[in-house]
């Protein structure tokens, strides 16, 4: 993201990237151990899980050269961009996830060569470790970033890849081969009332709904859960938990069963239903039961079937279990981009999941329609869990409803409500409250202006919000372009402002779909102001793009001489190392910063000139009238715009801090880098240290 963007387009290149690897390498492996004979597996898996660790090292230093490198490709045109920007990431990253693709068939073969009594059930039992990796994968890099950045956790994982090869080695040493051929063949026998096709398209079928439910359930629990890499982690760590629990279940299950009662599937079509209740705001409910009722029962049995369903398709064939995985994988692949790109821009979250529910529901009535043993009992269980599904969709509402006022867009990005009126109207974004209306949003564009030591030719603002900065920086009567990462926000102007539809209409407005920061570094224009206010919280996945030395590099690259950065920053409960780390980053970037408090937070005026020193009457009379009335409209003093302005501006001059008071705050936190993002890893601050966060009453 760092290097090439936090859009929703960028994050399923690398995720599509990401999975077909991981089905290319299965498919390939076992490919090629059918044709070999007498290769030692596990020697192979060593050598495998070597490079692996290689690539810790490596794609780091792939990603920074194909960001230089896209520095000199002029391509104004998104599409042409992500062409060339997938091309690169497919390059970096297609040739180490096909690695860790070949692992698993790899890994059976080894099962095959030292254990051939056990190796029926080796994807099952591979599964479960696999799982159980990926659920420690998913909890403990989020504490070792927070104490050694994303490329010191990279390194950490380079070294176990390497004892996990030193192991394989050691024990390649000391087990004794098999004679059968990696890729023998074992005849099996299906328990499924399918063939080997039907059980290929379940697993299609698996990997599909499992990843596209994903990407609803993470716009579902945003509202409760929030948007930092946390909340994130927790639906993951959820789905991991739940779907570990399930194959250790199958585990145990199969060890004296062969065919699962048919119920198993209409009980799962049901289970992926449970969402439309756990994430309704008509149900009252703590968010962590939410959770567990919305994602766990469904991937327990995901965690249970899948499992079973390549165990029968392969029966310990390593070439066998190695296509029934890619197909798994295909469904994983296409699951986000049909959900992200197809549904959800286009119908609610909850017929989102009824629609993704609608093949299980077809898959778990079927035995109703063939002869099955206990076929008496069968259909009425049936018929009552239909029954129960009809009754879950209609308890659903989509957050949404909780709003009686609202206007609702939707696109790839996000769901967006618009809501309230006067001058308590809110914007809400996958549920979560971004802004509302406020002075502190035109004070973004006047204060800055006003200490411009020229008259100003033209202004950016990264993140659109409601438009109030925008707005604001129309009064001066100057080109102003606005980039946003959420397509529906700029559409919903004009709920908030009655002009918004004319100011959008002016030739001097310019509203760009992208990526902040990637519009800098692709933008051929020098702007005089660039404002910014990253959406809340602080902590926010992503946000340490906006707050990081490398995306102030690129800031300043596109001021004029002389111009002015504008980033305003809440403080008031948030994390003293995030406020601290973020001051550090704007000392080491620009050689001139004063800082402003509100009530809420902190101005930042940044450039590469000395700011001047003005009073509020010198400020007021370097704003246009157009602007004194912008500034004065929402005041609730009882006076004529200039005063209401002159006031505004003396208030700020009086709360003036410097750099080193913000920075005392946590003097030993680092400064705020793409590779050391403080803001959003805190979790062990917060558990050791007594007052982490800003008081309300800590600064004047």
């Amino acid at each position: 993201m760092a290097q090439f963007g936090v859009t929703t387009a960028m994050v399923s290149i690398v995720l599509s990237v990401f999975m077909a690897g991981l089905g290319l390498g299965s498919w390939a492996a076992g490919q090629w151990l059918r044709r070999t004979r007498t290769t030692s597996s596990l020697r192979v898996y060593a050598v495998i899980e070597l490079l692996i660790g290689v690539s810790a090292l490596v794609v780091p230093y792939e990603l920074f050269l194909g960001h230089r490198t896209l520095e000199h490709f002029n391509l104004s045109s998104s599409l042409a961009f992500y062409a060339v920007e997938g091309l690169w990431v497919a390059a970096t990253l297609l040739p180490w996830t096909t690695l860790m693709g070949a692992t698993v068939p790899i890994a059976m073969s080894a099962i095959r060569q030292t254990l051939p009594g056990q190796s029926s059930r080796s994807f099952s039992f591979l599964y479960m470790a696999n799982v159980t990796g990926a659920i420690a994968g998913t909890i403990i890099p989020l504490f070792l970033i927070e104490l050694f950045g994303f490329r010191g956790t990279l390194r950490i994982g380079a070294v176990c890849n390497a004892l996990i090869a030193l192991s394989a080695v050691t024990l390649a040493a000391k087990s004794a081969v098999s004679n059968v051929p990696a890729g023998d063949h074992l005849e099996e026998k299906s328990a499924l009332p399918v063939g080997k096709r039907g059980i290929l398209a379940l697993l299609f079928l698996s990997g599909l709904t499992s990843m596209a439910m994903e990407v609803v359930w993470v716009r579902a629990y945003t509202p409760y859960f929030g948007t930092v890499v946390y909340a994130f982690a927790s639906i993951l760590g959820v789905y991991l938990i739940s779907t570990l629990i399930g194959s250790v279940v199958y585990r145990r299950w199969s060890t004296r069963h062969s065919q699962e009662y048919p119920l198993v599937w209409t009980v799962l079509g049901t289970s992926a239903l449970l969402p439309l209740v756990a994430a309704s705001p008509t149900i009252h409910m703590a968010r962590d039961p939410r959770l567990l009722l919305g994602v766990a029962p469904f991937t327990g049995l995901l965690g249970f079937v899948t499992p079973m369903l390549v165990d029968r398709f392969s029966h310990g064939n390593p070439t066998k279990a190695g296509r029934a995985y890619a197909i798994n994988i295909i469904g994983c692949i296409l699951g986000p981009l049909i959900s992200g790109f197809c549904l959800l821009p286009f119908i609610s979250e909850r017929r989102v999941i009824i629609v993704l529910t609608i093949p299980w529901l077809m898959v778990g009535t079927a035995p109703m329609f063939r002869a099955v043993k206990g076929t008496r009992i069968l259909r009425p269980a049936i018929c009552a869990f239909l029954i129960l599904d009809v009754v879950l969709i209609a308890l659903g509402k989509d957050y949404e409803q909780k709003f009686s006022e609202r206007r609702v867009l939707r696109d790839p990005t996000a769901t967006v409500i618009a809501t309230g009126d006067d001058m308590d109207k809110e914007l809400l974004v996958n549920g979560y409250g971004m802004t509302n209306l406020t002075p502190i949003t035109k004070v973004m564009a006047h204060m800055p202006l006003a200490f411009l030591d020229r008259p100003p030719q033209n202004a950016l603002v990264i993140c659109f919000g409601m438009g109030t900065t925008f707005r604001a920086l129309h009064s001066w009567g100057i080109s102003v372009t606005a980039a946003e990462l959420v397509p529906s926000v700029p559409r919903l102007f004009d709920y908030y402002h009655a002009d918004g539809k004319i100011i959008l209409a002016s030739p001097l407005s310019h509203v760009v779909i992208d990526d902040g920061r990637r519009f800098l570094e692709r933008t051929n224009q020098q702007f005089d102001l660039i404002t910014i206010d990253p959406p809340p919280p602080v902590q926010a996945a992503g946000s340490s793009m906006l707050y990081s030395e490398e995306f102030y590099a690129a800031a300043k690259r596109k001021l004029r001489p002389g111009g002015m950065f504008q980033q305003w920053l809440p403080v008031v409960d948030v994390d003293r190392a995030a406020v601290a780390a973020a001051a550090r980053s704007l000392r080491a970037s620009f050689p001139y910063v004063r800082v402003f408090w509100d009530e809420f937070g902190v101005h930042f005026l940044c450039s590469d000139h000395q700011l001047p020193s003005r009073t509020a009457d010198e400020l007021l009379q370097r704003l246009p009238a157009a602007a004194v009335a912008d500034f004065a409209e929402w005041s609730d003093l009882h006076v004529d715009d200039a005063t209401a302005s002159r006031q505004q501006f003396d208030t700020l001059l009086h709360h003036e801090l410097t750099l080193d008071r913000l920075i005392a705050g946590d003097p030993k936190a680092p400064a705020l880098t793409d590779d050391r993002p403080v803001n959003e890893y805190y979790v062990l601050r917060h558990w050791f240290e007594k007052d982490p966060v800003v008081a309300e009453d800590e600064y004047p």
